[in-house]
């Protein structure tokens, strides 16, 4: 380091999830996130965690990275490397890479969550442990306010058939 010169260690946060869609809960608690450090990155459940978390994917990984990436608390934008079917549904192997000082949670991620052996938070609250990463939950204003599956679910039972029927889509072609 040249003499003068001071070197300013930046306070890393980290949050993880699908986001599919993005929703007003995504938004409280990437602003409430990026307040806890000096810099906001986002892991990005890829399509295969999605696939295999919920069985489909509604809008591609390329998409909500970008609408991620627009966001001005948002720094960057980790894609996760999850293969076809994966048996491990965590975000260590992003964790492990970068390392952050915090690990933030949104308000449908608690202790219990991660206290419990077979959930994904599980093995990702562990080794944040190993790695001395502090961990934190409920981030974003008023708890859970909004899921991307709620909004899916109503726009389901809501929305007309693509085919004209006239009928609700559930009714029609939803099964």
């Amino acid at each position: 380091m040249a003499q003068g010169t001071t070197h300013v260690s930046k306070r890393v946060v980290v949050v993880s999830g699908g986001f599919d869609p993005l929703h007003v809960g995504h938004v409280r608690m990437f602003e409430e996130a990026r307040k806890l450090g000096d810099r906001l990155v986002v892991i990005l459940n890829n399509d295969n965690w999605l696939r295999k978390k919920k069985g489909f994917v509604f809008m591609p990984q390329r998409e909500r990275k970008e609408l991620i990436k627009a966001f001005a608390s948002v720094d960057e934008v980790v894609l996760t490397k999850h293969s076809r079917n994966p048996k491990d549904m965590s975000v260590c192997q992003a964790l492990e890479s970068l390392r952050p000082d915090i690990f933030a949670n949104g308000g449908d991620r608690t202790v219990q969550d991660a206290a419990n052996q077979t959930s994904s938070l599980n093995a990702d609250v562990e080794l944040c442990k190993k790695l001395g990463v502090t961990i934190m939950y409920n981030v974003g204003r008023g708890g859970k306010v909004q899921s991307s599956s709620w909004l899916l679910a109503a726009f389901r039972d809501n929305a007309p058939c693509f085919c004209g029927s006239g009928k609700k889509f559930k009714r029609c072609h939803g099964q």
